[in-house]
């Protein structure tokens, strides 16, 4: 994170540190970190422009993803054309 101060609701254009960044969106995306983290993004997204903008894409995706993949049993008629493709590949 950058010591450069910024104005009021300004975020930076640049992030310091993506990896680690982009890790921690992606474990708060998943559920697997706590409160703390949660405040701790949302600080982040306020003054990081790329952290913001990675943070609302991937959410983005995880809902369509959510919405249009629903499980539904695959034809019977096209598993066996694919078991059949794979035994002739051999």
């Amino acid at each position: 994170m950058e010591d450069k101060e910024l104005s009021s609701g300004e975020r930076k254009l640049e992030c310091s540190d993506v990896s680690r960044c982009f890790q921690l969106l992606e474990s708060i995306l998943d559920g697997e970190m706590g409160e703390e983290s949660k405040d701790l993004l949302q600080e982040k997204l306020a003054k990081c422009q790329p952290c913001f903008e990675h943070y609302h894409l991937e959410q983005a995706i995880r809902e369509v993803l959510k919405t249009k993949c629903t499980k539904q049993p695959c034809p019977e008629k096209l598993a066996d054309s694919i078991r059949q493709m794979i035994h002739d590949s051999k």
